[in-house]
């Protein structure tokens, strides 16, 4: 069963690349990117604020990093979501982080430097922070409150993905499980339609939250905050009627359905990666 986890986002690196080397001689760097972004208060006031992401670059993406890119920078990153876990060696408690990993990397700046922003033109100069999942509910969609009366829901969705160690040739597969936020009349409709099992696409925005526990430790974790649910595996009337009409006089095939499952080819990509150098 196929799964999507992508994200897009263009942003400014906030510090000098250092790029490390593993055990095995792999170059792997951590860019910290700061985008900026606008968003409407509940009084429908314009605001500004911005986000921080770390993305992780292996190879000769990390090494192209650590040549070209300057404090400043502004870059394109695609790549997947990616939640590593451990346990606090002081306290024993679990902790979790995550983060991008970078699988495409384009460098926005002109050669004769950045130029000024325009006046008065404030969605041609917006940056981009885009995530889009599709996978399985994890869980029943369970809808809150806030004090100030706005309906919020946080469902789970877990993406699935498969690779082929490329110095040992052996299947690999990691799950990750997100967690999507989703606000007002959106997500008065998932928690009637959408229960735990279902297959969903859900698209938005990353963003990482920071908050203090009753014992003073600090706490941060990663969602999608989401303005498109779609379920998915269901039927359409529309769709369906397009199809019928298309189908006229179309010859029947006895395989059906299977036959195309069957004709659909496994996707896989080989890891530049060595496992004993992934830092989880």
């Amino acid at each position: 069963m196929f799964s999507l986890n992508r994200v897009h986002i263009i942003g400014y690196q906030t510090q000098p690349v250092e790029v490390r080397q593993t055990p095995g001689g792999t170059s792997v760097t951590d860019l910290n990117l700061v985008v900026p972004y606008t968003f409407k208060s509940e009084a429908g006031e314009t605001l500004k604020g911005k986000g921080f992401h770390t993305v992780t670059l292996w190879g000769a993406m990390a090494d192209i990093a650590g040549q070209y890119v300057k404090p400043g920078a502004q870059l394109f990153i695609a790549g997947r979501l990616q939640t590593d876990s451990w346990e606090d060696e002081k306290s024993g408690e679990k902790r979790s982080k995550t983060k991008v990993v970078g699988q495409d990397l384009i460098l926005l700046d002109p050669k004769d430097g950045q130029m000024a922003a325009p006046d008065g033109a404030p969605n041609v100069c917006n940056v981009v922070n885009t995530a889009e999942v599709i996978g399985n509910v994890t869980r029943d969609p369970e809808m809150r409150t806030t004090t100030n009366g706005q309906q919020v829901l946080t469902i789970g969705v877990a993406t699935n993905e498969s690779w082929k160690d490329k110095s040992t040739g052996e299947k690999k597969d990691r799950t990750e499980f997100h967690n999507v936020v989703i606000w007002g009349d959106l997500a008065e409709e998932v928690s009637r339609s959408i229960k735990k099992g279902n297959r969903v696409y859900a698209s938005g925005r990353v963003q990482t939250r920071s908050w203090e526990t009753q014992s003073g430790s600090k706490r941060t974790t990663t969602e999608i905050i989401a303005d498109s649910v779609c379920l998915l595996g269901i039927t359409s009337v529309e769709a369906n009627d397009a199809v019928s009409k298309s189908a006229q006089g179309a010859p029947a095939s006895s395989a059906g359905g299977d036959a195309v499952a069957a004709g659909v080819p496994e996707i896989s990509y080989t890891s530049e990666v060595k496992a004993e150098d992934l830092p989880f």
